[in-house]
């Protein structure tokens, strides 16, 4: 699956008008993240000094098509140096957390399930959709959190360890295989 960035995203990084932002964002997602009444959550920052708030892609996990917020934090993304690595991680720093965000940490900690990384870029003039389609989705790995910020490796899905055929044969699927 190729990622295609949009004309205007990429003519802001080739020409850097100052009267355009580029707003990247986070959003960080695993099935136990729920609010205060049980619904699936996520948390989602932008890195600037104020709140964004913009449009999700219409096939987004969660809230896709709609309007969300995006919390206004500091974060860092170290990306790989180009190398032979099999699988290349990206060293994802949030800077200055709060109770919020370790919470919802806290809650994936005993979970089997890895926490989902989706990068989007968006442009100050335009919230209407984020400019890259499909965004960057990425998964979180030795994630280390201390009171004042949040480390974690991200990586794409690590394809050379999954089995195959990556399907389950149980006599619940299949019938004939119980005599």
């Amino acid at each position: 699956m190729t990622t295609t960035l949009s004309e205007a995203l990429e003519e802001a990084y080739a020409s850097n008008p100052s009267d355009v932002v580029i707003l990247d964002t986070l959003e960080l997602i695993h099935p136990d993240f729920k609010d205060e009444n049980g619904k699936q959550t996520a948390v989602r920052v932008v890195r600037d000094n104020i709140n964004l708030r913009a449009v999700l892609e219409e096939n987004a996990p969660l809230d896709g098509g709609q309007e969300v917020e995006f919390i206004a934090l500091g974060f860092d993304l170290e990306f790989p140096p180009v190398n032979t690595t099999p699988v290349p991680e990206i060293t994802v720093t949030l800077d200055n957390v709060g109770r919020e965000i370790i919470k919802y940490l806290d809650m994936a900690s005993s979970s089997q399930d890895m926490i989902k990384m989706i990068y989007r870029p968006y442009l100050s003039t335009d919230l209407t959709a984020p400019q890259m389609i499909p965004p960057l989705t990425l998964v979180l790995s030795d994630v280390q959190a201390n009171i004042t910020k949040i480390t974690a490796k991200a990586r794409m899905m690590d394809i050379g360890n999954r089995s195959f055929p990556n399907e389950n044969y149980t006599s619940k699927r299949f019938a004939g295989l119980t005599r």
